[in-house]
């Protein structure tokens, strides 16, 4: 199977060739792409995968083909998302445009989105399940609505093409040994406390998450290539959640990590209380998660403090 990867430079895209190379499964050949090709080519020295796979512009995507598309084009930092603003829109729609174009001639291409829980909107006082509406503030839109804004637009472009093998994978939070501890998340504002042997301030409002390890996205990705053809999405999900005092608590107990909870402190990324799914369609095509949402932290969270 030989399988596109575009915006080669991302860290979840990084993550899944890693797995690709070490699973060296011989069937799949995948070719890179991204806006700067000499990042990804250091990138593949850097991690001992130098010559592995062809490294390419995106302007010469279309002179190739492939069997299957993974679009990862897009920002994963909640500085950056803010930042680039409505601009998000037009660049998840253009390079979007460039792949449903190649499969309108190659009809028999799969095409697998890097989609996001913030497609759903501002709707999570509870955890979502398979019935909950995506909700957009649509006459009050703000800088950080335009990403998930983007992703529902492009999810719904690709319902819009039932004809053709799409699957949008929503992913909600994520762990990684290659995360970059600057990001403003939760999880990495507790690993720099712990890093650099600081006190953590943070609020005491408790909320929960469901951390995907790179395995099981992995595990879960693997499965979609290999599943029949068919248009739809998916939601990403670890074996079980972890709130946040508990998480506080097993960050303190295995690594020392120092913190105060403090009243009005404002949340460390945003006021979702339960940013996780309760919708379990990706176990229709065999996904079985192996790690809990603790068990993929501490087992990424060693490895970055062993640096």
């Amino acid at each position: 199977m030989r399988v596109a990867i575009l915006g080669a430079t991302s860290l979840i895209a990084r993550d899944l060739i890693t797995s690709f190379s070490i699973a060296d499964d011989k069937h799949k050949h995948l070719h890179l792409f991204a806006r700067h090709p000499n990042e990804v080519v250091n990138w593949l020295t850097i991690a001992g995968l130098a010559g592995r796979y062809p490294v390419n512009e995106f302007s010469e995507f279309a002179n190739h083909k492939f069997d299957a598309i993974i679009n990862f084009i897009g920002v994963g930092n909640p500085g950056r998302v803010v930042a680039m603003g409505q601009s998000i829109f037009d660049i998840t729609l253009r390079f979007d445009e460039m792949v449903l174009d190649y499969l309108r001639t190659h009809s028999m291409c799969r095409y697998v989105f890097l989609s996001s829980g913030a497609a759903y909107g501002q709707v999570f006082n509870e955890p979502v399940t398979c019935g909950t509406p995506a909700i957009v503030a649509i006459n009050n839109l703000k800088l950080h609505d335009w990403y998930g804004t983007a992703k529902l637009h492009v999810e719904c472009r690709h319902r819009s093409c039932p004809e053709l093998s799409i699957i949008d994978i929503r992913v909600f939070n994520y762990v990684t040994r290659t995360q970059d501890l600057s990001a403003g998340f939760l999880i990495t504002d507790i690993l720099r406390s712990v890093r650099d042997k600081s006190v953590l301030n943070i609020s005491s409002e408790n909320i929960v998450r469901d951390y995907l390890h790179p395995s099981d996205f992995h595990q879960l990705v693997d499965l979609l290539l290999s599943v029949p053809a068919t248009n739809g999405a998916v939601d990403c999900y670890s074996r079980a959640p972890i709130d946040k005092l508990n998480l506080l608590t097993a960050m303190q107990d295995e690594f020392g990590l120092r913190y105060e909870t403090v009243n009005g402190c404002p949340s460390t990324k945003d006021s979702k209380p339960h940013y996780y799914s309760l919708n379990r369609r990706a176990a229709d095509f065999g996904y079985q998660p192996s790690l809990t949402s603790l068990e993929g932290i501490m087992r990424e969270a060693k490895a970055i403090l062993r640096k």
